[in-house]
């Protein structure tokens, strides 16, 4: 006979309320499951194409907002809120593998990009190559960041127009990462959020805006 526990002059089966404590937890992991890939995220930086602004390990908070609401676990967006941006930093699902990738984006619709040793040509202007504090640096319509041309700078690109909804995505460190100039352009919808942040790194806590 099961066991039974007495409320309110009521008797209810204690298994019913095991059922119902299981059933809130369910609701509270399907939400918070929801809200990662809606929402907010971090991801663990698995590879050096980003370096040497992201180290190998970092770990970085992701907008999932950034650029509008999706539908739960789906790339469909319910609402768009803004488009992804040239120098910004997004996290993507890789077009060739199922993955997900940390990378800069350097040109968007409409853009005419070129890509020469490293050096990324937007419309027609190159983004500004120079040094500070011993470190070289890229500035791209205004995001200032570190980047890295060794190796020749990688694969050359374009000059090319990018059609609607295809953004060309790289990493900075040029010369080793595997990137938009290798596996080409991606879609909007495959851009998840924007890399707000390294909050953790070198085995320490920090917040480092990107």
């Amino acid at each position: 006979m099961a066991q039974s526990e007495t409320t309110g002059g009521s008797t209810k089966p204690k298994y019913i309320k095991v059922l119902r404590e299981l059933s809130s937890l369910a609701a509270l992991a399907a939400i918070v499951l929801a809200a990662r890939a809606s929402i907010a995220d971090h991801y663990v930086v698995p590879t050096g194409s980003m370096k040497p602004t992201v180290q190998v390990d970092d770990r970085v908070v992701v907008n999932k907002l950034a650029f509008g609401l999706r539908v739960p676990f789906t790339n469909t967006y319910l609402f768009s809120f803004s488009d992804p941006q040239p120098g910004q930093v997004v996290v993507l699902d890789s077009p060739t593998e199922e993955v997900v990738l940390l990378k800069r984006v350097v040109a968007g619709p409409g853009d005419l990009v070129e890509v020469r040793e490293g050096v990324v040509r937007l419309n027609g202007q190159p983004a500004r190559i120079h040094r500070h504090n011993n470190s070289l640096r890229e500035d791209l319509l205004g995001i200032d960041h570190q980047v890295s041309l060794d190796y020749g700078g990688g694969p050359d690109f374009g000059p090319l127009l990018l059609p609607p909804d295809q953004y060309l995505v790289m990493g900075d460190n040029r010369g080793k990462s595997l990137d938009g100039r290798s596996f080409g352009l991606v879609s909007r919808a495959a851009i998840l959020g924007r890399a707000v942040a390294i909050y953790f790194s070198d085995s320490a806590l920090k917040w480092e805006n990107l």
